[in-house]
């Protein structure tokens, strides 16, 4: 009787609730419910939505791939050196990085669609800035003066604003090769590169660290606040300390230094959780696994963070660059998409077991980059448009038509 008074009181609840919104309809024939035409609205409501919030993602792989391709006209415009230029190419991460320290706090206070709209924010002021702040279209006598109010009032900028016009002169000349063209055969090297590096930079478990951060230190008996907190400080001066030495020690040093550090950092955090599931050295684990994260990501930050995209930005001709930034980006989306997904299957089979994966795949970067990945330091190549050839039995090669030789 009891259970027939529930029913019916359930039923009535539904019918009431559902007549109210005028989304769905009781049907005596069928003993349940229908969707009445309102929820093709409730569909489309639910699909914009979604456009809205991934805009979030499309914004930010904007700003990944804007600089690789942008790199020889910023360059020539702004007379960046190199070490100038590299700290443009990687100071997407330190921003990435504060956001994540105030991120959370923002959507406490404010609420999680008053976080995404504060981020929108920036991202509108930083993309209204480039727009505003970029070359007018045969101004020459605004360009001369600008650049010399950039110089100062007494430097010679007859050369460089020379340079700067013949190479504006020579784009126009200059066609765009399409994404096809990539996978020809002189190009097969530098693809192999530059999306090589992309999948270790995300196979190597970057996602699993940054994203469960929390849960990794929860799990292992460490305060996540204080770990969150010493992670951060750790990232920002790592990343502040492979800007100062990119220049100094060359590209492929600090990523073999930056892919070793993460190879270890994944050892001690999966021997930790090893330790754990043989009940041993329970004081010392939360210890040994905020060394292991913050060894992590402190290398991480230190070259892989940031080289990646540096090396694909230099090792493509002009008449390409575009579309292998977008191809290199692609691919690193997608990595990052296949760890996250992955990784809470892989904690749940073996929380030892999924670090000693990203370990055994820091290990193979460390190989892939020590046979493969040239040395491009002081290389300017935005005039050429030769590829980039490799010997197989030597560490020569050649990148756009100039001689090297790999450290």
């Amino acid at each position: 009787m009891e259970e027939e008074e529930e029913s019916i009181t359930r039923s009535l609840l539904l019918k009431q609730k559902l007549d109210s919104n005028h989304q769905w309809s009781s049907t005596s024939d069928h003993g349940g419910v229908q969707l009445s035409e309102s929820s093709s609205t409730t569909t489309s409501i639910v699909v914009l939505s979604t456009l809205v919030a991934v805009c979030g993602s499309f914004t930010f792989g904007s700003a990944v791939g804007y600089s690789s391709p942008s790199e020889s006209g910023i360059e020539d415009e702004l007379g960046l050196s190199l070490a100038e230029y590299s700290i443009f190419g990687s100071i997407l991460t330190i921003g990435g990085m504060l956001g994540a320290i105030f991120s959370g706090k923002i959507a406490d206070f404010i609420g999680r669609k008053g976080a995404m709209g504060v981020s929108e924010i920036f991202c509108i002021l930083g993309w209204l800035a480039i727009v505003f702040s970029k070359a007018k279209c045969g101004r020459l006598k605004e360009f001369e003066a600008m650049l010399q109010i950039l110089r100062g009032e007494n430097a010679d900028i007859s050369q460089e604003a020379a340079d700067i016009i013949e190479y504006i002169e020579n784009l126009r000349w200059i066609s765009e090769d399409g994404v096809l063209h990539l996978f020809q055969g002189k190009y097969a090297y530098s693809v192999m590169v530059a999306v090589g590096l992309m999948a270790f930079q995300e196979f190597g478990g970057l996602n699993g660290f940054s994203f469960y951060t929390s849960s990794i230190f929860e799990l292992a008996g460490f305060s996540s606040n204080i770990g969150i907190i010493a992670a951060a400080v750790v990232q920002i001066l790592m990343t502040t300390l492979g800007v100062l030495l990119i220049d100094k020690c060359g590209r492929r040093p600090l990523l073999m230094i930056s892919t070793a550090g993460t190879c270890l950092g994944c050892v001690l955090t999966g021997f930790s959780f090893f330790l754990q599931d043989l009940q041993i050295g329970k004081e010392v684990i939360p210890i040994l696994v905020l060394i292991g994260v913050l060894v992590y990501l402190g290398s991480f930050e230190l070259g892989m963070g940031g080289i990646p995209w540096i090396i694909m930005s230099e090792i493509f001709p002009i008449t390409i660059k575009s579309s292998a930034g977008s191809l290199v980006t692609l691919v690193n989306w997608m990595c990052s998409w296949v760890v996250s997904y992955a990784f809470d299957y892989l904690f749940e089979w073996s929380s030892a077991g999924t670090f000693f994966i990203f370990a055994v795949i820091c290990g193979m970067g460390i190989i892939f980059i020590n046979k493969l990945i040239p040395e491009t330091r002081g290389v300017h190549l935005k005039k050429s448009k030769h590829h980039l050839l490799i010997s197989n039995n030597k560490k020569n090669f050649v990148i756009y038509g100039i001689h090297h030789q790999c450290i």
